[in-house]
C-alpha cells in the first residue's frame, strides 16, 4: 500500500509580509521553522516515516523538509529535488504586495487569477531581475522550460509529469513518499489525486506545516485522505 504525504512549507517571510513569493527564493520565517519542526513531531507521533523524500529547489521547501526529518530523527533518507515542484510563479505580481495589486486590478481579476484555474498573472518582460533564466540554480535548463508567469493549470501541467515519471513509482512499490512543496504545486496534486473538477480546486486551501496523508492501493485507486495528527 503506498503512502504519500504532501506538505506545504512553513510560513516564509514573504507570506508574513503579504507578498507575492512565487519562485523567489525566500527562506521560512521564525514562525515557518516552527511549524517545519512541528510536522516533523506530528509525523513521528503519529508513526509515519517515509521512505524517501521530494522537494522543490526553492529553500523554503528544502528547509521545512529538513527540519521535519531532523524533528523525526530521519534524516538518512534519500531526497530528490526537482523546479518541476515548484511554487506557481507569479510573474509581474512576484515581490509586490497582494493588498497594492488588488486594488490596482479589482477584486474580480484579482480572484480570477489568484484563486481560478487557467488564467494567469502578467507575464514578467524581457531584461526584469526576476526571471528565472537570471537565478544560477536554473542555468543548466533550457529557457523555453523557465515560466515568465504561471496559471494554476500551467503548474499542475509540469508537476504532473514529475508526480507521473517520479513519484508514482515508488507508491507503486509501496513506500511511504514525503513531498514538501508549495501551495499551488500540492493544490495540481490533490486536484489529480482526488479528481477535484477546476471549481472544486479553486476552494482548495492547503495549511502550512499542516501534512497531509494519501493512500493508495497496488493500482493507484486512492483509499482515503487524512489529516495526520500525532
Amino acid at each position: 500500500m503506498g503512502k504519500l504525504i504532501i506538505l506545504r512549507h512553513g510560513q516564509s517571510i514573504y507570506n508574513a509580509q503579504n507578498l507575492f513569493t512565487g519562485w523567489s527564493d525566500i527562506d521560512l520565517s521564525e514562525q515557518g521553522v516552527q511549524e517545519a519542526k512541528e510536522a516533523g513531531l506530528i509525523l513521528k507521533k503519529a508513526g509515519i516515516y517515509p521512505d524517501i523524500v521530494f522537494t522543490s529547489w526553492l529553500k523554503r521547501s528544502i528547509h521545512t523538509a529538513q527540519l521535519a526529518l531532523k524533528e523525526m530523527g530521519w534524516e538518512h533518507i534519500d531526497v530528490l529535488r526537482s523546479w518541476r515542484l515548484n511554487e506557481r510563479h507569479y510573474g509581474a505580481w512576484q515581490k509586490r504586495n497582494k493588498d497594492e495589486v488588488k486594488s490596482e486590478v479589482g477584486e474580480e481579476m484579482f480572484l480570477a487569477i489568484r484563486r481560478g484555474y487557467d488564467t494567469p498573472p502578467p507575464p514578467l518582460s524581457d531584461g526584469d531581475e526576476r526571471l528565472p533564466q537570471n537565478d544560477l540554480k536554473y542555468h543548466n535548463l533550457s529557457p523555453t522550460l523557465l515560466p515568465r508567469s504561471e496559471s494554476l493549470a500551467d503548474t499542475r501541467e509540469r508537476t504532473l509529469y514529475y508526480y507521473y515519471q517520479k513519484i508514482v513509482p515508488y507508491l507503486i512499490e509501496g513506500k511511504t513518499v514525503l513531498v514538501s512543496a508549495h501551495g499551488n504545486s500540492l493544490r495540481a496534486l490533490s486536484m489529480e489525486i482526488e479528481g477535484l473538477s477546476r471549481e472544486e480546486v479553486v476552494k482548495l486551501e492547503i495549511p502550512t506545516g499542516k501534512p497531509v496523508l494519501y493512500r493508495f492501493d497496488n493500482t493507484m485507486k486512492l483509499i482515503d485522505k487524512t489529516g495526520i495528527k500525532g
